[in-house]
């Protein structure tokens, strides 16, 4: 951008001066993402209120869980959690739904343990945006869905018109505290894959980033014999994670914060070091 500006405006204006990339002169935000003037992507944190999600718990084929892990990630299990969730009232994105698979993964050399996510979809450009951008996330675009069906919590993925998974549960049976899921994998710290190539294809970025969910308040959680069940799908393939058992289903309701993150291993850096 040249020093010369529409209305006599320097590139001075231009200069990041609010919690959400909010700019002086005439056009906000224009300085943490694009489109100049309307950006995608905020600056976090970002606080979700009132977010009921269904989460399946199933056990998958031995090796399927490291078949999917970028190294030097390591599986800790053979768990695999489905989270359905109705994002009610978030900051900045607006009511939307969203589905993430995660693993049981760890980092041993530096002690990290956390949930990878090897697919995740969503229904707001937004969401995906950032989590893409910023996380690494593999967000792509669905129609994930949570809906009530009598005595039922229904939730549901679909990609490409193909309902690439469906989980259910008993309504609200029996009282369940956050503990009883986390016992399975401590998924409140999410990790990723972030590869964020060059204009010329070379890459940018490649690392393992982890974030933390912050400020969680449990509202309600309950739990029960919940079920899963999944279809090919060339373009969503969570197929590859196949049902081995069933352990339980869990539907709650939290108020939480997306804080930014960290980089746990860098592999560009190791590259130049050796």
């Amino acid at each position: 951008m040249t020093d010369r500006m529409a209305n006599g405006k320097t590139d001075e204006t231009m200069k990041d001066r609010g919690a959400n990339g909010a700019t002086g002169g005439t056009l906000p935000g224009a300085s943490f993402s694009t489109p100049l003037g309307a950006p995608l992507v905020p600056r976090f944190p970002i606080r979700f209120r009132d977010t009921a999600i269904l989460t399946i718990v199933y056990r998958t084929k031995p090796g399927a869980v490291a078949a999917l892990l970028p190294q030097p990630l390591e599986p800790v299990s053979d768990y695999v959690l489905l989270h359905f969730y109705q994002m009610r009232d978030p900051d900045w994105f607006g009511p939307h739904h969203e589905f993430a698979v995660q693993l049981d993964a760890a980092l041993p050399a530096k002690g990290i343990r956390g949930a990878y996510s090897p697919y995740l979809m969503l229904t707001t450009d937004g969401g995906l945006g950032a989590g893409r951008e910023i996380y690494g996330q593999p967000k792509k675009l669905g129609s994930p869905s949570i809906e009530v069906s009598g005595d039922l919590i229904v939730g549901r993925a679909v990609r490409n018109g193909i309902e690439v998974a469906t989980g259910t549960l008993p309504y609200k049976q029996t009282p369940a505290d956050l503990d009883d899921l986390l016992r399975y994998m401590p998924f409140t710290n999410n990790l990723n894959y972030k590869f964020v190539p060059h204009i010329t294809g070379e890459p940018a970025i490649k690392q393992l980033t982890a974030r933390r969910f912050a400020d969680v308040s449990l509202l309600e959680c309950w739990k029960g014999p919940g079920t899963a069940e999944l279809r090919p799908n060339a373009q969503f393939p969570v197929y590859r994670l196949p049902v081995v058992e069933m352990i339980e289903g869990f539907y709650w309701r939290v108020d939480l914060t997306l804080p930014f993150g960290e980089v746990i291993h860098d592999y560009l850096a190791e590259k130049e070091m050796r």
